[in-house]
């Protein structure tokens, strides 16, 4: 590491890592649950890619959907640690559902309130950052967060190939110890991090009223547009790992592609949220909008285990590419008093693109193969790098 890279984490505040620690956590928790579930669902449960789609699609669309409701309600009342406990604490309590789960309706339940848990806590979180952290650090900080919470998400299917290699293969044995590490997340929260006092007392009024929309500007909503026409052109890891399960591996090992992933998500997200403060935001989404054309080319081409793990790969470099960048985009270009707001509106409008995006996969994925689903994913991304080039001369991140 240079001696600059040391200084800009260094003087990233330590409410960042507390709360990077705190994503960590629940990541480990989720991603011990979440790398599995695709497999428990058509294994076990005997689901189809559409069930797996829907589910995935119904989950996180809530998830970003929720956001909106709280990031709303952390600007009305001035606060946002306690809505980022609750959050934390619902993603915790919903756990033990996967466990006893016989039919997929339990596991979308669960799935939903998991989800409702992340959409609670995401937006006042990334709101407490951008309200911690100096301007000049922004892209650093939610890279850094990005890369803990990216760690928990490499560590958490670790831990779930290790136990299922160890229980014989029993999902349910492993969807009760991701419990332990939910809980954990809490309790750092809880104890570890103080609220800045600035937003204590602060003046109470809806920032939903016509006037404090009208104050995300243009640029604003460029950030939105963009956003959601680039979740549409992906969808959910689940789909990943039952590419990885075509490739004809051990069922134990399916889940060490999200590791491949995650690994390589979370070495790139912190040196690409620190490039983002020094280099245009549009050139850096349009190198991330090319990444994914290429990681989904290389999955649709071969389900050989090695060609499934390069693009697996893109696919990681391509989040860390420009996952925090939205965070950081969002908060540079919201009014301080509505980011809360603007990470929900954010959330809003890529939530209806994840659930369709989703939903699309499965249905392809079951009808026409998952050679076809990747080939339509790279077409959506083409076309959405194609609007973010013409629209560049009108609008400026």
């Amino acid at each position: 590491m240079t001696t600059s890279s040391r200084s800009t984490l260094q003087e990233i505040p330590a409410g960042v890592w507390v709360l990077g620690f705190v994503s960590m956590l629940m990541d480990i928790s989720s991603e011990m649950i979440h790398s599995l579930l695709p497999l428990f669902m058509v294994t076990s449960l005997g689901a189809s890619a559409f069930a797996v789609g829907l589910v995935e699609g119904l989950g996180e669309s809530t998830a970003l959907i929720v956001k909106v409701f709280s990031g709303t309600i952390s600007d009305y009342l001035g606060k946002r640690k306690g809505l980022a406990i609750l959050g934390y604490t619902i993603g915790a309590l919903s756990k033990p559902l996967f466990a006893v789960a016989s039919v997929t309706g339990v596991v979308l339940t669960a799935r939903v309130l998991d989800r409702i848990g992340k959409g609670i806590r995401g937006a006042p979180r990334d709101a407490l950052i951008a309200d911690i952290v100096p301007a000049h650090l922004r892209g650093a900080a939610f890279g850094l967060r990005q890369s803990l919470d990216t760690v928990g998400a490499l560590i958490g299917p670790l831990l779930a190939v290790s136990f299922m290699l160890l229980w014989a293969n029993d999902f349910r044995a492993v969807f009760w110890v991701a419990v332990i590490p939910g809980l954990m997340a809490v309790a750092l929260l809880v104890f570890g991090l103080r609220e800045p006092a600035h937003h204590q007392g602060s003046q109470r009024v809806n920032p939903l009223r016509r006037e404090n929309i009208t104050r995300l500007g243009r640029s604003y909503w460029w950030v939105v547009g963009v956003g959601a026409v680039f979740t549409l052109a992906r969808f959910s890891e689940a789909f990943l790992v039952l590419r990885a399960q075509q490739s004809g591996i051990s069922l134990a090992f399916v889940p060490l592609v999200m590791v491949a992933m995650n690994v390589v998500y979370a070495l790139s997200a912190y040196p690409f949220g620190k490039l983002s403060d020094r280099m245009s935001h549009t050139k850096l989404l349009a190198l991330g909008f090319m990444v994914l054309i290429a990681a989904d080319l290389v999955l649709a081409t071969s389900e050989h285990w090695g060609v499934v793990l390069a693009g697996v790969a893109l696919w990681g470099i391509h989040m860390g590419m420009t996952q925090g960048l939205f965070a950081a985009l969002i908060a540079h270009t919201a009014p301080p008093d509505l980011r809360g707001t603007a990470y929900g509106l954010f959330a809003l409008v890529s939530g209806l693109a994840m659930l369709l995006a989703s939903v699309l996969a499965g249905l392809l994925w079951d009808h026409l193969g998952a050679s076809f689903t990747f080939y339509v994913g790279a077409v959506f991304c083409a076309v959405s790098l194609m609007g973010l080039a013409w629209s560049k001369t009108s609008s400026r991140a």
